[in-house]
């Protein structure tokens, strides 16, 4: 089976920096785990934004400067990077939530080699993992979509499992 994961958003900044949590830094090893299971493939998303982040729409939004590109925020976390270096795997840097560049490479790779799954780990899950599954079921309506939860942390608890809630709605499986 040709299985492609797609790890969202494993930086500094949503771990442990400025957007930190500590659901999040309690998801890093179960992340690790993951990456090193047998996948065809693997996207690592990166959340990047410019220096005036601030005085963008979404700064206006969330006005918490974070992931600024070539901060130590901005950097996927140590474990995650070392266990990504192991395997096959790509990283996408993504100016907004969801990555229509992810979608396109998912797109040219299928063509190349069909997948038949794709799996989503990492986070938000209530903003950015929720935005890409959302986009690759999209692309993809035929596909098996999986988010594994324990895998996945959200600015919340609670909006973490409302994340899930759609997704599952959505016909993304939940796992």
């Amino acid at each position: 089976m040709n299985k492609v994961l797609i790890v969202v958003d494993m930086q500094n900044d949503f771990i442990d920096g400025s957007l930190g949590t500590k659901e999040a830094q309690g998801i890093v090893s179960n992340v690790v785990k993951e990456i090193k299971k047998d996948y065809s493939f693997i996207y690592a998303t990166r959340d990047t934004h410019p220096e005036n982040y601030l005085e963008t729409n979404e700064g206006r939004h969330l006005p918490v400067e974070h992931c600024i590109k070539g901060s130590a925020g901005w950097q996927i976390r140590k474990e995650v990077e070392e266990a990504l270096s192991e395997k096959e795997y790509e990283i996408v840097d993504k100016p907004t939530f969801g990555s229509e560049v992810l979608v396109e490479k998912l797109k040219e790779r299928n063509a190349e080699e069909k997948i038949d799954e794709f799996v989503f780990v990492g986070l938000c899950t209530d903003i950015c993992v929720v935005s890409n599954a959302l986009l690759v079921k999209a692309a993809f309506p035929e596909k098996k979509l999986t988010v594994l939860k324990d895998c996945c942390a959200g600015v919340t608890p609670e909006s973490h499992e409302a994340a899930l809630s759609t997704m599952k709605m959505c016909q993304i499986g939940i796992e």
